[in-house]
């Protein structure tokens, strides 16, 4: 440790707009270029970018080739959290650039969200809310909205993703004495039922849990299609990405009552959610907080940490992406 106090650290480029607070611990390692999610070149000139080797970006910032050649020594891409999808796989696989994540370090913390959005959703909590703060309830005002709703025991629940984030949800869920079923690109030994295909376990569940890693494989795979096999007294939880969803034909089917209701995290343009969400009784929003605890910023950092430092001390990523 003596050596290293001397030596100048090692430069990182912040490629998006992190809140100070996550990046101070970085900060204290290594050298860091914060364009603040802005394109590269419009923060720094094209000498100092020239010297890059390592970049620290969010796994859901588009990440093209273009900004890529903007840094020719550049062989690093880490990404604080899971995802990875806005990152171009293959760019960097022809460049030699490795791609380092945090496999699993929010994976409760996003399951926990999960699990309360499904809860908020199918009890109307929100409703419910408003219904003791505008008076409604003290004045014993009728409302259809608060009719009596299917509880959990027996409820069949789809966990489409069987990754460690839907293996937590499954495990939450099943506690609440669900039938738990699920669809994944591979089947798992787990004690849960599997599906063949997404159509098919959305024509078994009542609530969908959309778990999957975000892709051009599954990008709108929960379409029109999906919602309408899902069914009247269905319910949508989505905390992956806003992408998995083709958001106008969800927009639609909670409009007119082809599906009951939805959870949601995240959007297909963040931070923007659509007025037309925004109005409807029958969802529940939150600002893409899954992973937002105090215990998944830590782990989350650990990961990032670990796959800088053994970059620079010229080893493998500890936690590379291996299905570029």
């Amino acid at each position: 440790m003596t050596g290293k106090k001397n030596k100048m650290p090692e430069k990182v480029l912040v490629y998006s707009r992190f809140p100070k607070a996550q990046m101070v611990r970085f900060g204290e390692r290594f050298e860091l270029l914060d364009s603040s999610g802005k394109p590269p070149n419009e923060v720094f000139s094209s000498e100092q970018l020239s010297g890059i080797r390592a970049v620290l970006t969010a796994g859901g910032t588009p990440f093209p080739a273009a900004a890529m050649d903007l840094m020719p020594k550049l062989a690093a891409i880490v990404c604080y959290g899971t995802g990875y999808d806005g990152v171009d796989l293959a760019a960097a696989a022809k460049r030699g650039i490795a791609i380092g994540h945090s496999p699993g370090a929010n994976a409760a913390s996003v399951a926990d969200i999960a699990v309360t959005l499904m809860l908020a959703t199918t009890r109307r909590l929100l409703v419910a809310d408003d219904y003791v703060r505008s008076g409604s309830w003290a004045a014993a005002k009728p409302s259809p909205m608060m009719r009596p709703q299917a509880g959990m025991p027996g409820r069949k629940i789809g966990v489409y993703g069987m990754g460690e984030i839907g293996r937590k949800i499954a495990a939450r869920v099943a506690a609440f004495e669900t039938e738990v079923g699920y669809f994944s690109r591979t089947k798992h030994d787990v004690p849960y039922q599997y599906f063949p295909s997404l159509e098919a376990l959305a024509e078994w569940c009542s609530v969908l849990m959309i778990a999957v890693r975000a892709g051009s494989d599954t990008h709108h795979i929960v379409n029109a299609d999906i919602l309408q096999k899902l069914g009247k007294d269905g319910y949508v939880v989505n905390i992956s990405r806003g992408s998995v969803i083709d958001q106008p034909a969800l927009i639609a089917a909670l409009t007119d009552q082809t599906i009951a209701g939805a959870g949601l995290d995240v959007y297909a343009k963040e931070p923007h959610a659509p007025d037309a969400l925004t109005t409807l009784p029958n969802v529940v929003l939150s600002p893409h907080l899954g992973g937002h605890t105090l215990e998944s910023h830590v782990a989350m950092q650990d990961c990032v940490m670990a796959n800088l430092e053994a970059f620079f001390a010229g080893k493998g990523l500890p936690y590379e992406v291996r299905d570029a």
